[in-house]
This record gives C-alpha cells, structure tokens and sequence, in this order.
C-alpha cells in the first residue's frame, strides 16, 4: 500500500508530549517514541490475532487502535458477500442512525479505498480541490456530519489486503492533536491493515477445517460471564431443533433475564437496548396510525418524540432501517433514532399499545375448559363464590367477553342470567342494536357475576339492591379501557350485569362529524358567538358527547379557557380542564357549576342539565358573558325548549341566553357492498313529499306547493345528482358486514339556531307546534330532512332514517 497524498509532520500524542517535557535530546526523544510506539502497535496486533471474528475485534481492539494512532474514532468496513460493496461492522464513538453500505468505486472516501487498494491521508476532508486532484468523482459524503453535528477533519483510511484480496477498508477518524496524521500513523494503519488481513484469513481456513459455532448476535451474553461459549452454542442448536426463537429458550432454560439479553443486542448492534416501560401510555398520532397485525410483522414499534427523533423499538434494526418503511409511515418526521430491544419486551409493549393479539382459543373453547359445578341456586357461601370467581379459567373468560366485545366495536355488555337450570345469555350491543354472543352454564352464573364484582370493587354479598361502578381493565388485561357497570337484581334471585364499554379516545374533528354543509355553516357560526347557551339533545347513546367535544375541539385555542364537567370523561384532549362528577364524594354538576365560575371560564361544558338548578346555574352563566354547552335527554329542538320552560326557567332570561339547540339520532350506516340505483318517478315523487312533510305549512309551501316542490328537486339535482339523475342506495350484505347490509353509523341532525323570532316566541311561551313551525321557516331541517339528505349521499337508506326519527 502507498499513500495517495504525502505523509505530513508527525503530530504530537500524548506520549510524544511526554518525552519533550523530559529534556532528552531530540535524536533520542524521536528514537525513544518510535520505540514506544511499535511496542503499542505490536500489542495491539496481538490482540487482533487472538480474536474470533470482526465483532470481537470491534468490542476489544478498536479503542487501543484509537488511542495507539491517537485519533478520535474509527470505522472498520467488511467487503459484502458479492464484493461490490463495502459494509460498516465498526463505529467507535458516535452511533449513526444507520449502517454505511458504500460501493467499491472512487464516489466516497472509503469506498476509493476499497477501488484503487490505495490508502489515504486526508489533511482536509472537505477540501474538494485535494480530493479532485485524486480522482475527479472523489467527494466525502457530509451526510454524516450534518445529522449528527460531528465535524470530519482529518482521515487516514487503508484497505484490509490479502496479496490483491480485499477484505475491507480501515478508516481512522481525526487527529486529537489537531493536525494532519503523520508518517508514522500510516505505518501503524498499513501494520494494522496487514494483520487484519492475516487474522481474517486465518480465521476462515479454520472454520473451513473444523466446524465451529456461528458467530450470533447473543455473543455478549459469553462476554460478560453469563453462558459459556459451549453453552450458547448448544442454545442456538437447541432452539433450531425446536423451531423456538433463541431468546424464548434463553429466557426459559438458562434464566437469562431480559435486560441481560438487551445489553448483549446493545453491544452487537451499537444501538442503545429499550426495555419494556409498565408506564407507558398509547400516543394515538403515533400509534393509531398503524395496525397490530403490521407492527408484529414488520418488527418495529414508534414510541414517542425525543430530541434525538422519533424513538423506534426495533427486534432488527438493522433490517428496519434497511427496508426504508419507517420514513414512508411517517414522512413529515426527519430524524428517528432507532434502539434496539428483546422479544420479550417488544411483545410486551405491543400488547400494552395495541391490545392483545388476538386469542387463538374460542370462547367455547374457553367454556370447555372450565370445570362443571352444582347448579348455582343463589344460596352459595360468599367465600365460596369468591373462589370460584378468582378460577383461573373463569378470570380468562370473562377477559375474552371484554375483549371481544371491544374488538366488535360494541357499546355495551349485557349479562342477562336465567333462574334455575336455564343459561345465561350475553348480548352485544353493536351499532345500536343486540347481538347475541354466547350462553354460559347456569353454573357458572353467579361466580361470573361476583368477578364482575370484585373487578369493580362492589359488595358480593349485596345481592338484592342495584349497585354501579367502573372497572380499570388495564389491571386485569390487556386494553387500556373502562367499564362503567350496573348490577340489577331480577325476577329468580338472580343479577343482571350491564357495562357500558368506555373506550378513551380523542375528539372528531367538526368537519369528520357527518354534518350537511347546510348544517355545518350555521353550527360554526353559532357557537362562535361569545356567549351564550347551547344544547344538544338525544336519548342515550346518540352521540351527544361525541358532538359536544368536536365542537370544543374547534374552539379550543391557546388563549380561550375551557372547564368540563362530565360523569364520566370518556374523551380527553390538551387544553381542556376535565372534572369527573363523583356523586359518593358530594361532587354533582350544580356544585362543580358553581366552581367553575369562580375559576376564570371563557367556556363551561356541562355533561347533563338534569334540573333546575344546574339549567339555572348554565342560563345565569351564559348572561354573565360565559360560552355554556350542556346535553338533554329530550327528543328534538323545539320540545326541548318547553322541556326547559317546564323546569322553572325565566322566560326572558332563557330567551337572552339561548343561542342554539342541536337534536341528534344515529342511524346504521350503508356497508361498502350497498347498491346503487336511479329511483322511479313515482318513487322520487314519494320521496320528496315525505320530505316535505314538515314545510307544508309554511307560507311558502301553502301559497304554492307544486312550485316549491319543484325547486326542491331541483336543488337536490344540482346538489347530489349524477348526470341528470338522483341516485338512491340499497343494502346486500357482505362478509364484512356480517350479511346485514349495515357496518357502522352516521349521525342525524336538527338544529334550531334561536334567532329573533325563535326568541319571541320563548318570550311568550308558544306551543311546540309555533315553535316548530318558526324554526322550519327559519332554515331548520328536521331529523328527517336531514336523514333523507343523507341517503342521497349515499350513507343510508329510507329504513333506517325512519326507525330513528318519529316523525
């Protein structure tokens, strides 16, 4: 080998510095460096000798390189399998996010190496003209520098030769000296190189003429005392044979703790090992953007944004920064920094973020596998029960019906026992309707029932009073969810259990709510005044939460001050001050109320306007320049007024108060297998007068009926028509759907925005049917309207409009 460049003046190491400050004469000070510096080399070279492979030779010998050449860091390159390329096996101290491939070719510094088997003494490594002068494609590649904010300097780079055969490329990072590497470094690198070569090709004669064990990614385990080189072999033989992975037999036979193993993936992948974190929480902009099944695939979990990126927990990084996926996943995030975990602690955390993977056993699998017992006549001994409730299979039984119900995207659990021998029946409530989900033995009924109990901490011996509370599934599975659940007692001494599934989440934006855009430009409108009191209102179950934090969410602003008073909080987002009612401590909505308005409110959300007083407490709050938003249980707009008239109201003051009131329903959406069809005359003329129920009796419509029908078909033409025609849509049934024609919901909406004349009618305490009739003529389209709106667009049909609107 030869240098490209010549040697420039020795630097001054350490142990230079040394002996000047000895007063030798020079002649012997130079004598005596050499002297030292050979014997450090030849050191060092035995070292290299004695070692196994080119990872051992990175965990022992690359630091003594370093400091015998008195440089800052080195990388060591391994020529890849088809000898294009050059790989980086060694990095001394700056971990990249990813490993070098380089192709041997004079584009890179490294890589000419590899080309011309030449090495290099780079003064500058960012001077453009010296490296054109070498050869005109040469450049150093800056990438590096600019992601780390290391600064490249000084480089002295060698191939790893074996007569022409090259190994690999040694490139040795920055003087500590500060200035050029001398003569006597690129001796020591070319005395390097040479042993490397020699050590390489003796390794691989030996593992030619005696089988060895592979080199694995498990070797750090040997390093630090833990398995003996025998042992690990032997593991990784056994764990083939099995068709296991070795970790799950370390884990399991030797005892290997976790943590142990992820020190030794930290050493062979240079990355920092991530352990599992009990504390962690789901981030639904990281996470919810990806399906269980993909992350167990693909091996790579995002967990949370650092200064150094976006942290990903990897099995094989490798192989994940290799297949380029995670910048595509997530292309507005520039940096990601990559760790390295065990099995174990990745499927750890899997099933802590995602759920747990779905159960292979059925629930009658599960049924099978409990043990029989006597008839459960409701006579049983508590302690009895107890035991019987902690029953290993009982608890996985009970956590598959959560589970299950969770993943069917139900709302609701309904336990629903039988006296006697006859079963218990448990029903799913799943896009608002009851779906049968299986029938449990008569004898399991009341020790099902007491884990359900206990779960939510309840009294097991009360049996003949109503009892609610919550259960925190994350103690006892693998969803972070509540249940919010109720015990009633029923006919035959026994309890039926309902839960009501509360899946935390985060609010729908305004414009993903399923409002016509008619009914979105007034909704934004109104409750963008700065005071006031707003309403929505439906039976339970329509979505009224849903609406009430879309619409804080599109209020939410940094300067704006928000209080929330619900029972319970089942949605969360930042900038909202959320209280849970707790009716046992004393804490109801009229005390809170109170609260909130000595808490400096710019907007109050109150969950329920139940009576007088809390509806009191919304109107006095709402003229004292508050922005209130609460719910009703009344069944459209305009009767929710004589609801709230009924409730003692002032009606001056709630006139001067009342900005809106939106009603609300939900209907089962249209599977994507729905068919389209152009409707016939007679139909769409029967279409349109159902719509028009409800104007018939405004001025416009009785003066000319015929006229006004015309100009609402008309502008259903312009609005939803294709080609000339309206189309209507039909249900089939699919796989997906489950035969039914139906997967999901869309919401329905009627709102009454009190405008002057709404205001006056208050005023005088009209009937429903004045009210009703204002608030046509004034631009309100009824539930009904607004359901057969939404079957022009496709969401529904005229079934399911008309089995959620009374009218």
């Amino acid at each position: 080998m030869s240098a490209v460049l010549p040697p420039a003046h020795p630097e001054k190491s350490p142990e230079q510095a040394f002996f000047e400050s000895q007063k030798l004469p020079s002649q012997t000070r130079g004598m005596t460096f050499e002297a030292l510096f050979y014997r450090q080399l030849h050191l060092v070279t035995a070292r290299i000798h004695d070692t196994e492979n080119v990872e051992q030779i990175m965990l022992e010998t690359s630091q003594d390189i370093c400091k015998l050449l008195n440089a800052d860091r080195l990388t060591l390159y391994a020529v890849n399998e088809d000898g294009t390329a050059i790989i980086s096996k060694i990095k001394t101290g700056l971990n990249s996010s990813r490993d070098l491939k380089l192709p041997i070719s004079p584009q890179s510094i490294a890589g000419y190496a590899a080309y011309s088997k030449k090495a290099l003494n780079l003064p500058d490594v960012y001077d453009e003209d010296a490296l054109k002068r070498i050869h005109p494609s040469l450049s150093f590649l800056k990438e590096v520098d600019r992601r780390s904010g290391y600064r490249t300097r000084q480089m002295l780079v060698a191939p790893i030769l074996e007569g022409e055969h090259l190994h690999g490329v040694l490139q040795v990072i920055n003087n500590k000296s500060d200035e050029p590497f001398g003569a006597l470094e690129l001796d020591g690198v070319a005395e390097v190189c040479k042993t490397l070569a020699t050590a390489i090709r003796q390794r691989a004669r030996k593992n030619d003429d005696e089988p060895r064990r592979k080199a694995t990614k498990f070797d750090g385990l040997v390093a630090d005392g833990l398995l003996t080189d025998e042992e690990l072999g032997l593991c990784v033989q056994d764990a083939r044979s099995q068709d296991i992975p070795v970790e799950q037999l370390l884990f399991s036979a030797y005892k290997i703790k976790p943590a142990q193993i992820g020190a030794a993936l930290s050493k062979f992948f240079g990355l920092p090992y991530e352990p599992f974190n009990p504390g962690r929480i789901r981030i639904e902009a990281l996470q919810g953007v990806l399906k269980r099944e993909f992350v167990e695939e693909q091996g790579w979990i995002p967990l949370e944004e650092s200064p150094e990126g976006l942290l990903i927990m990897c099995r094989d990084p490798e192989a994940v920064r290799g297949a380029r996926v995670v910048p595509q996943v997530f292309p507005r995030i520039s940096k990601f920094a990559y760790r390295v975990t065990t099995r174990w602690d990745f499927d750890q955390t899997l099933a802590q973020l995602f759920g747990a993977a779905a159960d292979t056993s059925t629930i009658d699998d599960l049924l099978a596998g409990m043990d029989g017992g006597p008839i459960d006549d409701g006579s049983g001994e508590d302690s009895a029960l107890e035991s019987a409730a902690a029953d290993n299979e009982l608890v996985k039984f009970v956590n598959k019906v959560i589970i299950d119900a969770y993943h069917q995207k139900a709302s609701d659990i309904h336990i629903e026992p039988m006296p006697g021998k006859f079963k218990t029946g448990i029903r799913f409530r799943i896009d608002g309707g009851l779906v049968p989900y299986v029938e449990v033995p008569a004898h399991f009924r009341q020790a099902m029932v007491t884990r359900l109990k206990i779960m939510c901490d309840l009294d097991i011996s009360e049996r003949r009073k109503p009892q609610d509370g919550k259960i925190k599934f994350k103690k006892y599975g693998p969803l972070d969810i509540e249940l919010r659940v109720a015990t009633i007692p029923s006919a035959g001494g026994v309890e039926d259990v309902v839960m009501r599934i509360l899946a935390a989440g985060e609010p729908i934006p305004l414009e993903k709510l399923g409002l016509t855009p008619h009914n979105k430009v007034r909704l934004e409108a109104t409750v963008s005044k700065p005071y006031g009191l707003f309403y929505v209102c439906g039976p339970t179950g329509s979505g009224k939460t849903t609406t009430l934090h879309s619409i804080l969410k599109f209020l939410n602003t940094p300067d704006t001050k928000i209080w929330t008073a619900e029972d319970p909080v089942e949605i969360t987002q930042k900038g909202l001050r959320q209280v849970q009612i707790n009716k046992k401590a004393g804490i109801d909505f009229a005390l809170i109320m109170r609260a909130f308005l000595r808490a400096d409110p710019d907007i109050i959300m109150v969950g329920e306007s139940r009576d007088k007083e809390t509806v009191s407490m919304g109107v006095e709050a709402s003229l004292t320049g508050h922005l209130v938003f609460s719910t009703l249980h009344t069944n459209s707009a305009p009767e929710s007024i004589t609801r709230l008239m009924d409730m003692g109201m002032d009606p001056f003051n709630f006139a001067d108060a009342l900005l809106g009131i939106l009603a609300q329903r939900l209907a089962k959406r249209l599977c994507d297998c729905k068919q389209s069809y152009v409707p016939e005359a007679e139909e769409l003329r029967l279409f349109a007068a159902e719509y028009a129920e409800e104007l018939r009796h405004s001025k416009a419509w009785t003066q000319d009926y015929a006229g006004e029908s015309k100009k609402m078909v008309d502008q259903w033409m312009q609005t939803y028509g294709e080609n000339g025609q309206i189309r209507l849509y039909r249900a089939v049934g699919c796989d997906k759907c489950n035969k039914t024609g139906y997967k999901g919901r869309v919401g329905l909406h009627e709102l009454l925005v009190a405008d002057d004349g709404i205001k006056k009618l208050i005023q005088e305490r009209a009937r429903v049917a004045e009210l009703f009739a204002a608030s046509v003529e004034g631009g309100m389209r009824t539930l009904k309207m607004d359901g057969m709106e939404k079957i022009m667009m496709g969401l529904t049909d005229l079934k399911m409009v008309r089995q959620v609107c009374i009218k």
